[in-house]
């Protein structure tokens, strides 16, 4: 059916009722598509929105479901993983040394020192450095000798009963052509009543 345009002239808005039927017509599709436009403003896009926002909400609660069920796949192993780095811990608190026992390290290094056949030019703690759940205590040490004794030493600080590291060394020739040694030892203690940091366990598929 053609478009009469000239039915659209002098129409009267207060007399919907006279209109033209085609009049009618148009107005009506044109009043369905303005409250089609509102309504999916208004609505549908926001629903829309709301349903992509559960989509993002259901893919992120499947990853977290297949990260728990990884967890609980592997909880024996995981158990037995802390079991063992409980043991391990508390071989390695036994090697660090107490309180008492922390004058009697510069007597060890002396004696390793010494019985390198290393000549000690100093030997001095240092201030104790706080860390999160133990407190490291620095021994500076100077020494001289040759390469053989500086060798010898660093191999019995290995050998001692307490965990000694070693950091921070140079190396160079003194005034009468022997090596100088300036070497950083460091020993530590845990901190009673301190929280170690969370391990992560190997990570193994789940069956």
């Amino acid at each position: 059916m053609k478009l009469d345009l000239s039915q659209f002239n002098d129409i009267d808005f207060e007399n919907i009722g006279g209109w033209p039927k085609q009049v009618k017509t148009f107005f009506a599709i044109l009043l369905m598509l303005c409250v089609f436009i509102a309504g999916y403003f208004l609505v549908v896009s926001d629903a829309i929105d709301v349903y992509v926002a559960e989509q993002d909400k259901e893919l992120q609660l499947r990853d977290d479901f297949h990260s728990k069920y990884q967890l609980a796949a592997n909880l024996k192993l995981y158990r037995e993983q802390l079991a063992t780095m409980e043991i391990q811990f508390a071989e390695l608190l036994k090697m660090l040394p107490s309180e008492n026992e922390m004058p009697g390290l510069l007597d060890d290094l002396t004696f390793v020192a010494t019985d390198a056949g290393l000549r000690i030019q100093s030997l001095d703690w240092e201030p104790e450095i706080q860390r999160d759940f133990y407190i490291e205590f620095p021994i500076k040490m100077s020494v001289t000798g040759d390469y053989h004794q500086i060798g010898n030493m660093v191999s019995g600080v290995a050998k001692l009963p307490r965990i000694v590291s070693l950091h921070d060394f140079t190396i160079k020739r003194d005034e009468a052509g022997n090596l100088a040694m300036d070497i950083l030892a460091k020993t530590y203690r845990f901190k009673e009543g301190a929280e170690l940091p969370p391990e992560k366990p190997v990570s193994q598929g789940a069956k």
